[in-house]
């Protein structure tokens, strides 16, 4: 039965799907059409709705914690904070914003999303695929892994940027923020794949018995 928490989910997850899908093919058809020179603008074109839809992804902390959606809160937390600390550190570098590290973490991020919120669509119409549930646990792990180091590499090509942006500030130390936040980086990576594996264990039992 319908109901305003399952119609509030459904249509949160087919926002999510829609602009993600929506990124990804502004990104790889720019690139097809303008190759190397689709950097210039690449972020002007698609920030705005890369920012919306990380700005919203902070609802679904409060979706896990009311029981609208079931996942582990912590690795969630992890990943939303990491994103949209980044995408903020890259709104401030506008210079930053046309480096090839920035379209390739913009495509991983997507793909990414675009990996689980279809799956998260089938599950609230009550329809999940044992196909999509081993992609999503699965395939997910690895590119997050790979999201995360692009994430430091990214965060490291910013800093001469970040120091020249700093240098009129006396307060603003970039090479200690660097050195701060690529191990907690890593130790919120460290965490958020431990908990998915876990998570991928339980996920995958518990669809292996449905199916038989």
């Amino acid at each position: 039965m319908l109901s305003f928490r399952r119609t509030y989910i459904f249509s949160y997850n087919l926002f999510q799907f829609c602009g993600h899908t929506w990124i990804l093919t502004n990104i790889i058809a720019r690139f097809l059409n303008f190759g190397q020179d689709a950097l210039a603008d690449m972020f002007y074109s698609v920030g705005f709705m890369m920012s919306l839809c990380q700005l919203l992804s902070i609802l679904e902390l409060f979706h896990i914690t009311d029981g609208i959606e079931k996942a582990r809160l912590l690795p969630r937390f992890i990943q939303v904070m990491e994103k949209n600390i980044l995408l903020i550190l890259l709104i401030m570098l506008e210079e930053f914003q046309s480096e090839p590290v920035v379209c390739v973490q913009f495509f991983l991020w997507n793909i990414l999303d675009l990996l689980r919120y279809p799956h998260e669509l089938l599950c609230v119409m009550d329809t999940p695929s044992v196909g999509m549930l081993w992609t999503r646990y699965t395939l997910w792990i690895p590119l997050y892994i790979l999201s995360v180091f692009t994430e430091g590499v990214t965060f490291y090509h910013a800093l001469p940027y970040m120091e020249q942006t700093a240098s009129n500030s006396a307060y603003i130390y970039p090479r200690s923020v660097l050195m701060l936040y690529l191990p907690l980086l890593a130790l919120g990576a460290s965490v958020t794949v431990w908990q998915l594996l876990k998570e991928r264990q339980h996920r995958l039992q518990r669809g292996n018995k449905k199916k038989k």
